[in-house]
């Protein structure tokens, strides 16, 4: 199962996931660097599903910071609230999120 882009029913899907979740990276004052985006790959594959959050001081908003990361790491916004953001990522050979409505 490809996801190209995400629809509604899914998004909605994956944000009830992803609220239980906890906050593994954060955007601080360094920004978006490559090695971050290296780390929130590999955090990506593993998970499939990350929320990550900007600190006041990074001069960064969590939108301009969420398309960043989501562009640099081949995944997809799923959601921004406040200075908090979820990504997700398919891993192809080994999913971990079940129960993901499927695409029309």
């Amino acid at each position: 199962m490809v996801f190209d882009m995400l629809t509604s029913k899914q998004r909605a899907y994956l944000r009830g996931i992803a609220s239980t979740y906890e906050t593994i990276f954060q955007v601080g004052k360094g920004g978006v660097t490559e090695a971050m985006c290296n780390d929130i790959s590999e955090a990506l594959r593993k998970r499939e599903l990350i929320k990550l959050r900007v600190l006041d001081n990074s001069g960064w908003t969590a939108r301009e910071a969420a398309d960043a990361i989501s562009q640099a790491t081949d995944s997809e916004v799923v959601q921004v609230i406040g200075s908090k953001f979820v990504l997700f990522k398919r891993n192809p050979k080994e999913p971990v999120i079940e129960g993901i409505p499927k695409a029309k």
